[in-house]
């Protein structure tokens, strides 16, 4: 997909995310908006999951480990063809399967997620499994940078070097915020890239929010043999709505009329602006 498609997507892309926000009264709108660039790209013009292969495990696997913002995966979802509009737009009512974190209930979602530092064993178990029948698909998993405070992100990352899974591609969306305040003020992680290093893994760092570089890392990546890749996606909370950028409060933060009437009106300004 060409790449000022794929910049027209995201900017719609956040339009639905603020919308569903909105409407619903509920989400995580900043992590949403940080992460969405990074799913545009991945289910656009790298992974090969549709709604007509999705029932096969002979294709191409992703889990959001990062599961509170779900909202922007939702959103893409939606945009494959996965589920109707009318569905999403059930998002936190009664019964209905659209809820605040990812459930196997809904089409196109291969794990539920939403309690902090599962995601990366079940696609490194996914990823084992793919090699031990000599499959050539991948498995990728989007991480929160505040997740990785959990240890079970660590055993993960140790299983998935000893079992040398080149099929697996971790994503971490670095936005450095979390609930309370910045990653490094709350439990540090720095320095990021040295600690997978040790632990064996393949580090690149791109751009997490501009669409001509995460490409260019997903399209081309720069493996290593027998090691498990890491993307180290820097980002910016709340990314594409100035007054919402590397903003905390936007963490879990519902717009008002106003700001969201704001919001969409940058949103579209951008839109114009992209040749």
């Amino acid at each position: 997909m060409e790449q000022s498609k794929l910049q027209r997507k995201s900017i719609e892309y956040r339009k639905t995310i603020l919308k569903i926000i909105f409407e619903s009264g509920a989400g995580h709108t900043g992590g949403s908006l940080s992460c969405i660039d990074i799913l545009n790209v991945l289910y656009n013009s790298v992974m090969d999951i549709t709604p007509e292969n999705f029932s096969s495990f002979d294709r191409d696997h992703f889990i959001q480990s990062k599961g509170h913002s779900v909202e922007a995966l939702y959103t893409v979802l939606l945009d494959c063809g996965f589920y109707k509009k009318e569905d999403l737009g059930t998002l936190n009512n009664f019964n209905s399967h659209f809820i605040g974190h990812p459930t196997k209930k809904v089409l196109g979602i291969e794990h539920n997620t939403g309690a902090l530092g599962h995601g990366l064993s079940v696609a490194v178990g996914m990823a084992l499994g793919l090699k031990m029948d000599q499959k050539k698909h991948q498995v990728y998993a989007l991480l929160g940078d505040g997740e990785l405070s959990e240890g079970s992100v660590w055993e993960a990352a140790m299983t998935a070097s000893k079992y040398e899974l080149e099929n697996l591609t971790a994503i971490i969306d670095r936005n450095r915020l979390q609930i309370t305040g910045s990653t490094e003020e709350v439990n540090p992680i720095e320095p990021l890239q040295d600690k997978f290093l040790s632990f064996g893994f393949n580090v690149i760092e791109v751009k997490g929010n501009d669409i001509a570089s995460l490409v260019e890392v997903f399209q081309k990546p720069k493996k290593e043999k027998n090691k498990p890749n890491l993307i180290i996606a820097n980002t910016i909370k709340g990314a594409g709505i100035s007054f919402m950028e590397n903003q905390v409060s936007w963490h879990h933060k519902v717009p008002s009329q106003s700001e969201y009437d704001l919001a969409i009106h940058e949103l579209n300004e951008a839109f114009e602006n992209v040749q």
